[in-house]
Order: structure tokens, then sequence, then C-alpha cells
């Protein structure tokens, strides 16, 4: 762990494993790894690159913790997974060769999709067909998870956000079981830019170590504490999330 001192590790674990719990719960841990790894002084591309990595683990962690919520979603998880792979090895290609490229779009995505989810109750209850879900095209949501995944592999902050609210939109199923997909999703993204990363970037082990080792920690946390909430107050928590998540993007993009 050679430059790092005693006290930025602590901090860089400590907000590793309030992120895999956050993460694991709704997403946007990123807020709180990525600017402690900018504050103890590394580059911003090294500090996204070994964040992302870092916090591989913690995503598998949430998804090993939700594997009850889990079953019985292996055929959705694989069309829907393929699109996480390849849209989160393209958000790591435009990180390395376009850094900036669309970040000021996604404060305004963040706050479409807080909207529509939490609009998506009273919609999905109108009409003759209550329980067809509002994005019911069969292309729909891969192609939204494919976007999402490119975001996730660019930076990831709200990525989590972004998965579940379009889930709840296109699949009538029970919120947490819907979480449970969205946790492998992240991880699936997570997990193939951070492979790009370390293949032909600059990984800091000592800062994505010290982050791995609070995420792994953190996602058994927000699983035990995520599968306790209620759906619709895991709703509102996903809302509130978002829409502070957009409102400090939009502040500091």
């Amino acid at each position: 762990m050679a430059g790092v001192t005693l006290w930025g590790a602590l901090a860089i674990v400590s907000a590793g494993t309030v992120a895999g719990a956050v993460n694991t719960i709704v997403g946007s841990g990123s807020l709180l790894t990525f600017p402690t790894l900018l504050a103890l002084g590394y580059s911003p591309l090294v500090a996204n690159v070994s964040n992302t990595v870092g916090l591989v683990p913690g995503s598998i962690s949430g998804a090993v913790g939700y594997r009850r919520e889990l079953a019985g979603q292996g055929r959705r998880l694989l069309g829907l997974g393929a699109m996480a792979v390849l849209g989160g090895v393209t958000g790591a290609v435009l990180l390395l060769i376009a850094p900036g490229t669309f970040r000021a779009l996604v404060p305004y995505l963040i706050l479409l999709a807080c909207a529509l989810m939490a609009a998506q109750p009273r919609l999905a209850g109108r009409g003759s067909h209550p329980e067809r879900p509002l994005l019911s095209g069969r292309g729909v949501l891969p192609l939204l998870v494919f976007l999402t995944a490119i975001y996730g592999g660019y930076f990831g902050a709200a990525q989590g956000v972004l998965l579940l609210a379009f889930l709840s939109l296109a699949i009538n199923d029970h919120l947490q079981r819907l979480n449970a997909a969205k946790n492998v999703l992240a991880a699936l993204v997570n997990g193939v830019a951070a492979v790009l990363f370390i293949m032909v970037s600059q990984v800091n082990w000592a800062a994505a170590t010290l982050i791995a080792a609070g995420a792994v920690v953190g996602g058994q946390i927000g699983a035990v504490l995520g599968r306790r909430i209620p759906g619709p107050v895991l709703r509102y928590v996903v809302i509130v999330v978002g829409v502070l998540v957009a409102a400090l993007l939009l502040v500091r993009p």
C-alpha cells in the first residue's frame, strides 16, 4: 500500500463500505468513492479507473446477497446481461478515448427516469390493460440496458438508479426481484469495464484494493438492509437518491 497514508487508507475503505451498501440498495455509490480518491490526490482518470475496478467485488457481493430474489430470472438476465456486457465495454472504451463525451446529458436522463418511476404505479393502473408494462416493446428494455451500461462503463454514478427504473417500467415483478436483477447487471457492466481498464489503463492497485475490501462488506450490509425495505419505500428511496445525484451532477458536472 505504498503511497497511501493510514488515514487515507481508512477514508478509502470507509467510502468503499458505504458505496458497496448504497450500490446494492439503489446505486450511485461512485459519488462517494470517486470524490474520495480525487481528494486524496489521484488524477481523474486514475481515480475513475481504480474506482471501477475496486467496486466490482462489491457489486458481486451485493448480487450474492440478493441470490434468493434471483430465482427464476436466469432467462431474463441472459439476454439483458449480454446487452450489459456490450454496453459496459463500449462505455469503457469511450472513457479511454474520449473523456467528457456525454456526461452532461446524464443528470437529465436520471431525472426523466425518476419521474417515470414515480408515475409508474398510477399509470400502470389505467387503461384496459392495467398489467401491461409502460415500456412494452420487445426491444425497448434491452436497448435501455445497453445505453445505461455505456454510461456505467464510462462513469457509473446512479447507473443502478437508471437500471432499476427501466426494469420497473418494463417488467411486472416485485421491485426487490428487479433490484436483484439490477445488481447482477451492474456487476457485469463494472466487471467487463474493469477487465478492459486492467488490460490497457493505469489502475492504482492500492486504491482499488482498499475500495474492494470495503465494498465487499458493504455489499453484504446493503443486501441485508435492502431486502427488508418494502417495495413502495424502495421506490421512493430510488427516486430521492436519483434526484439528489442528478442535482449534484448538475452543480458539479
